[in-house]
């Protein structure tokens, strides 16, 4: 039986830094590909949104990830704030949508679970994982790392989650 090679792109979302992060999942095994962040003028909002989700369309038709995932919004004490993350959420995942590419989503507990082994795991430690996980990664911030983490979780719960989208179109 022939391994095939899947291209898996995380994306953590933010209105001001948009973290991506592409691998390739190999059976098992997961390379590096690609990481960075996108950053977004100061200035008017719906510029910004538009900015997130060109640079999206990009690194989609430059990496052409089959299978895309994203991290879900948690709530947050400031609603504005979280209205705001759910915007620039909404476009990075409209982008994909556009090249008939689904979006997995994951919490932000299970990304850090499947990397670190705890839910409530810190950025260093993810760092740390990421380190073993993917030796020839050097994100450049927090956000290209938490993006990896998430394509990391993707691709251990890709099955899984084929699954689940075959069973909501049956």
């Amino acid at each position: 039986m022939a391994v095939i090679r899947v291209r898996v792109l995380g994306i953590d979302p933010g209105s001001q830094r948009t973290g991506f992060g592409v691998l390739d999942a190999i059976g098992p095994r997961l390379s590096y590909v690609a990481s960075g962040v996108i950053r977004t003028a100061s200035g008017d909002f719906a510029s910004r949104l538009c900015e997130i989700f060109r640079c999206v369309q990009t690194i989609v038709s430059d990496y052409q990830p089959q299978e895309i995932a994203i991290e879900r919004v948690f709530m947050n004490r400031n609603a504005d704030s979280a209205l705001k993350l759910g915007q620039a959420r909404g476009v990075a995942m409209l982008a994909p949508a556009m090249f008939g590419i689904s979006v997995a989503e994951y919490a932000p507990n299970q990304v850090k679970k499947t990397v670190v082994g705890a839910g409530h795991a810190d950025k260093n430690q993810i760092l740390m994982m990421l380190k073993i996980l993917l030796p020839k990664a050097e994100p450049k911030s927090p956000d290209a790392a938490d993006a990896l983490a998430v394509a990391i979780t993707h691709a251990h719960h890709r099955q899984s989650a084929a699954l689940r989208l075959r069973v909501v179109e049956v």
